[in-house]
């Protein structure tokens, strides 16, 4: 079970991916695309092109975990944009992220970081 804790890293693709792609793909996709080593511990989100489904992957220590969302109807509103690869998340983000929703209209308290 993977779970989503405050302190990870989550880097998000901004890019669609072919969603064909197993294990080893989206860890060629990090390595590639995304310029980020796969093995780091960091969460990789990644969509299709369509906006109807997302992957996850991330690395354990003792081997990779791959989860995928597929939503039954509609697409995911909010996707980030922007002309680097990747953009970083916060944990609360990924979870309205996971259910359809658009983190960027969520009113969360800003994670505490030290001066």
């Amino acid at each position: 079970m993977i779970q989503i804790t405050p302190h990870m890293r989550i880097l998000i693709a901004v890019d669609p991916i072919d969603f064909r792609a197993g294990i080893d793909g989206l860890a060629g996709a990090c390595r590639q695309r995304l310029e980020a080593d796969p093995f780091s511990g960091a969460l990789f989100v990644f969509r299709n092109r369509a906006r109807t489904a997302i992957k996850i992957l991330v690395y354990d220590g003792q081997g990779f975990w791959l989860c995928q969302k597929r939503l039954s109807s509609g697409r995911f509103a909010f996707w980030p944009d922007g002309t680097a690869p990747t953009q970083g998340l916060e944990s609360c983000e990924l979870q309205v992220l996971l259910m359809a929703g658009d983190p960027t209209k969520t009113r969360a308290v800003p994670p505490w970081r030290r001066l």
